[in-house]
């Protein structure tokens, strides 16, 4: 059931990447379909029964591999620079144009 709910994440903001024309919903979209990509990550990551490698008193047993949870970590900040970084040109579009309507910034750019 969790699995449906972080596809339905992504659908929703691939769909919303696909459909909206506002340049600012197109990155909201964006930001929400990374967010159930990171989601679905760390649903497959967790299992029951792994240990931390960093606490004092564990259970010889199964560790939990750290590299995939750095690897989350990385991508959660990627993701925030690349969305700070497109608001960055959203804004110097904005200066230019009135609207911030994909189409329109087309059809006023084209010769």
């Amino acid at each position: 059931m969790l699995e449906a709910f972080v596809f339905a994440t992504i659908l929703c903001g691939f769909f919303g990447i696909i459909f909206k024309k506002n340049l600012v919903m197109k990155i909201i979209s964006m930001d929400v379909m990374s967010t159930g990509v990171i989601a679905y990550y760390v649903l497959v990551a967790s299992r029951e029964g792994l240990f931390t490698p960093i606490a004092l008193n564990v259970q010889k047993g199964a560790y939990a591999d750290p590299v995939p949870q750095a690897v989350i970590l990385t991508a959660i900040v990627i993701g925030f620079s690349i969305q700070a970084l497109m608001l960055v040109g959203v804004m110097k579009l904005a200066r230019d144009n009135p609207t911030l309507e994909s189409n329109e910034i087309e059809n006023s750019n084209t010769p």
